[in-house]
């Protein structure tokens, strides 16, 4: 019977994965509610709620492409 090798998480790109999309989801969905809050609190228009909305669905992408980078950073190269 094989043994299971555990991959070191340093190597383990699936986890990488894993992780990156999990935070990438959960920062777009938080940062549009946000928007979708700030944009009722101190806007009358639709257009400038909506661009309130991509706004914040824009900074959670872009937080989370940064922090993404960051994790993959860390693997090693080939």
């Amino acid at each position: 019977m094989a043994e299971k090798q555990e991959i070191p998480p340093r190597y383990d790109v699936n986890e990488k994965w894993d992780a990156c999309l999990d935070l990438s989801i959960r920062r777009v969905v938080y940062s549009s509610l946000a928007g979708a809050a700030a944009g009722l609190v101190f806007f009358r228009s639709p257009v400038t709620r909506w661009a309130s909305v991509a706004f914040g669905a824009g900074v959670g992408i872009g937080t989370a492409y940064t922090e993404c980078s960051n994790i993959f950073n860390d693997s090693p190269s080939k």
